[in-house]
């Protein structure tokens, strides 16, 4: 009960903070990307120094971290990947889902970062727009994100990797990051309660450009599944118990 409240506690002020941030540099995140990533930044320190101390998670980042633009296939277990894969990288972009375009504050500043929204009921569609907007998005640079899986998957859990950062990868012609993790043991992706200890976000060899997308694909989900089982290991957690 006592991990419940603190849990509770966390995510009130986790997105208390948040909300200040947010209002506060909206009047500058409207006319400058870099005031709407500084805004994103801070919120990133404060929530990993707020779950440190309050809920007992603690957090790394393992591995050389991209500076140029490249684009990054993550594994994705829950929003603390995301908090920690945006706080280190020094331009990110993310794909993702069109309907957080419409969420209060996250929709304005993911604008304004050159985030790519993309519609997964049309499926095909969508992935033509996604690879349209993604060219558009290469005059300003950056570290572009993708989770291949398309959601939160909970440790021990399996979805396929999708196609569509195998065509991002054919078409963009830049080295493609893979990253592991283990936060989802700590921060599950269903449910309030926040659980104490290291959660750490891997950033891996680049894979170059140059291999077919059956190749790549194959790759990609190797490193990341295989990188991501031995940091859950690491966490104390064996395969069967993972979920």
């Amino acid at each position: 009960m006592f991990r419940w409240i603190r849990s509770l506690l966390f995510v009130v002020l986790m997105y208390l903070g948040m909300a200040v941030l947010g209002f506060s540099f909206a009047p500058f995140a409207l006319f400058s990307r870099n005031a709407a990533v500084r805004a994103c930044k801070l919120f990133c320190i404060w929530a990993r120094w707020l779950a440190g101390w309050l809920v007992g998670i603690r957090t790394e980042v393992r591995g050389p971290i991209p500076t140029g633009e490249v684009l990054i296939a993550s594994k994705h277990q829950s929003f603390l990947d995301i908090i920690l894969i945006f706080h280190v990288l020094p331009r990110p972009k993310f794909i993702m889902k069109r309907e957080l375009m419409w969420t209060p504050f996250i929709g304005l500043y993911a604008r304004r970062m050159g985030c790519i929204p993309v519609d997964r009921a049309k499926r095909g569609g969508a992935l033509a727009k996604m690879v349209r907007d993604v060219m558009t998005e290469r005059r300003d640079p950056g570290q572009l994100v993708i989770y291949p899986q398309g959601t939160r998957v909970a440790p021990g859990d399996y979805k396929p990797y999708k196609g569509g950062i195998g065509i991002l990868y054919n078409e963009l012609e830049t080295p493609c990051v893979p990253v592991a993790t283990n936060v989802g043991l700590f921060w599950p992706r269903k449910g309030l309660t926040k659980y104490p200890g290291l959660a750490v976000v891997e950033f891996l060899e680049p894979v170059e450009p140059g291999l077919s997308r059956r190749e790549f694909m194959t790759e990609i989900e190797a490193q990341v599944e295989r990188q991501s089982t031995v940091l859950m290991r690491e966490a104390g957690y064996e395969a069967d118990e993972l979920r």
